[in-house]
C-alpha cells in the first residue's frame, strides 16, 4: 500500500518543500536539516512527523555525521 509522502517516490516535486518545513520546524539545526532534507526529496519522500519514522526512507536514515550519528532528525 502507498502512503501518499511517506513512501519513496509517492510526492511531488513541488510538495516536498512544505514537509521538509515541518519535519524540520522543532530542531536547533534548521539550516542543515532543510538542506539534508530537500537532498533526500530526490527519492520524492519525507519521513512523517519531526523526528524518528525514518524507516518510510532508507536514504534519509542513512546520512551519518562523522561521528556515526544521525545527520537528519
Amino acid at each position: 500500500e502507498i502512503q501518499h509522502g511517506v513512501t519513496q517516490g509517492s510526492l511531488q516535486p513541488q510538495e516536498c518543500s512544505p514537509r521538509c518545513t515541518q519535519r524540520c520546524s522543532k530542531t536547533a539545526f534548521k539550516k542543515p536539516c532543510m538542506f539534508f532534507c530537500k537532498s533526500a526529496v530526490q527519492m520524492l519522500v519525507v519521513p512523517p512527523g519531526t523526528y524518528g519514522n525514518k524507516e518510510f526512507c532508507p536514504c534519509y536514515n542513512n546520512w551519518k555525521t562523522k561521528r556515526g550519528g544521525p545527520k537528519c532528525p
